[in-house]
């Protein structure tokens, strides 16, 4: 008998990513009140990190996170309020694969959002998430190393620049 638990359903679940909108289920995310603030709220894709070793699992949680990005995109143009929405996706951590969302805030006077020693050269050792970021239109890639490789992504004219 195998000590590993067998994973039922991800067939299943994996044609759900192609599909599921995360944002429709939740009331917490109520962007059409002002007084509501987040403090780099964010969202993770891969919540068990299936991509943690291999692109192939990896990729349909990116195209989903990036998906999402574009809903989030059409969600803020009526937001009454300053803001930043951005990406950040670890060289080899995909469960840490996020989306994120800050506003001007009660408990943080960091806003805008500021992230020192960024640069537009890439810092990932993994060549397939490389690939994939290269292949992405529209996106501001910066990258930077705290304890393991990331980029930060975000779109030119949506919301406050970093």
């Amino acid at each position: 008998m195998s000590r590993f638990k067998k994973r039922r359903g991800l067939k299943r679940y994996y044609k759900s990513l192609l599909t599921a909108n995360d944002f429709e289920k939740v009331t917490w995310l109520d962007l059409d009140n002002v007084e509501t603030w987040r403090k780099n709220w964010h969202h993770h894709f891969d919540w068990y990190g299936y991509g943690d070793n291999s692109f192939k699992k990896r990729k349909p949680h990116l195209d989903k996170l990036f998906r999402h990005f574009e809903l989030f995109i059409d969600r803020t143009k009526n937001l009454d309020q300053s803001f930043q929405l951005y990406a950040v996706l670890l060289d080899f951590d995909s469960s840490s694969d996020a989306l994120f969302l800050h506003t001007p805030n009660q408990d943080n006077n960091q806003f805008p959002f500021k992230v020192s020693d960024l640069q537009a050269t890439t810092t990932l050792k993994n060549s397939r998430l490389n690939d994939f970021l290269n292949s992405l239109n529209g996106y501001e890639k910066l990258y930077g190393q705290a304890g393991e490789a990331f980029c930060l992504l975000f779109r030119k004219n949506i919301g406050q620049p970093f």
